[in-house]
């Protein structure tokens, strides 16, 4: 006889109202299932709440190259999907629904969703994790994934011999500029001001680097192309002068914005936004846990976030 094991668990709409599940994970990307999937083989049968985005960010990136397992490469979108079917076959269930409202101050936790729905967790795992900021530009949402990326490790690799433009001051920008100078023929880092923000160390790296060049006091206006990115517009902030320059890709690095709002004023979190855990992913209440990009403002990479989940459900199970 064979069993469907991703039904395992699946309340009833009245069960779901009335009783609690022994963990709900807020989040489908490699951070969610993850911890669906340690939560699943303990046999709590974890409902996943997937959020807008299936799959998470990493469901963005055509080409998972950094990820153990898989020499030749991984879809972005083609991992997620494997991760979701590893833990449906423990028993884990997913819902395409987001949470709204998330009551973390009486137990078991009620969350509310855009569907409608009340649910009740005894554990929360929080893995909803964190989108990077937009210059919000014509062009720049039509070729992200096009030649627009705001991950040069995981991008890079696919800009070799090519010219590309990176946006920002900050220590992220230089850093993953740098990083691009292993396969780009050139860099051109694109600031707003006449001075970098980044550290000195980084500064002098990057501008002793004979691959990279500055455009000082400038912001992009656009992204133009003809299927993939082929010329930016640039706008002088001081002047007023316009120009284009001609390119292979964009990255943008100008800051990531945890997606953590539904947990202000009831969790502990940086200056930031990001959820402050202790080393084995406690929040500031009991029975809940947070891990992935929503806790981590430093690594911000599949395998990071999946192993916090993973360590995550662990301890809600405990």
């Amino acid at each position: 006889m064979e069993f469907n094991l991703s039904n395992l668990g699946a309340k009833s709409e009245d069960e779901k109202n009335s009783h609690p599940y022994k963990m709900i994970v807020l989040g489908s990307g490699p951070a969610g299932w993850s911890a669906a999937l340690y939560a699943a083989r303990a046999e709590a049968h974890p409902l996943v709440l997937s959020g807008l985005e299936l799959g998470g960010q990493a469901a963005l990136t055509h080409v998972i190259e950094n990820y153990p397992g898989f020499p030749e490469g991984v879809g972005g979108a083609q991992l997620g999907e494997l991760f979701q079917k590893q833990a449906e076959r423990f028993g884990a269930t997913m819902e395409f629904d987001q949470a709204s409202d998330v009551d973390l101050s009486q137990h078991p936790f009620v969350v509310k969703t855009d569907s409608g729905q009340e649910l009740k967790a005894e554990s929360l795992v929080i893995a909803t994790g964190a989108s990077p900021n937009h210059l919000n530009i014509p062009g720049e949402t039509e070729y992200t994934g096009r030649g627009v990326s705001y991950c040069a490790t995981c991008d890079g690799w696919f800009f070799k011999e090519k010219k590309v433009v990176v946006v920002g001051g900050g220590d992220s920008a230089l850093e993953e500029g740098l990083f691009l100078t292993r396969y780009a023929s050139s860099v051109t880092i694109v600031h707003r001001r006449d001075s970098l923000r980044a550290g000195a160390i980084l500064q002098s790296r990057a501008r002793s680097n004979p691959k990279i060049s500055f455009v000082w006091n400038s912001v992009l206006t656009d992204v133009a192309g003809n299927g993939v990115v082929e010329s930016v517009g640039l706008k002088n902030v001081v002047t007023g002068e316009e120009s284009r320059l001609a390119t292979d890709g964009v990255f943008i690095f100008i800051g990531h914005k945890p997606n953590t709002q539904l947990f202000q004023g009831q969790l502990e979190m940086d200056a930031n936004g990001y959820i402050v855990t202790d080393n084995r992913m406690h929040t500031s209440v009991p029975g809940v846990f947070a891990g992935g990009e929503a806790a981590d403002p430093v690594f911000r990479q599949v395998i990071t976030s999946a192993g916090m989940r993973a360590a995550a459900a662990i301890e809600a199970i405990k």
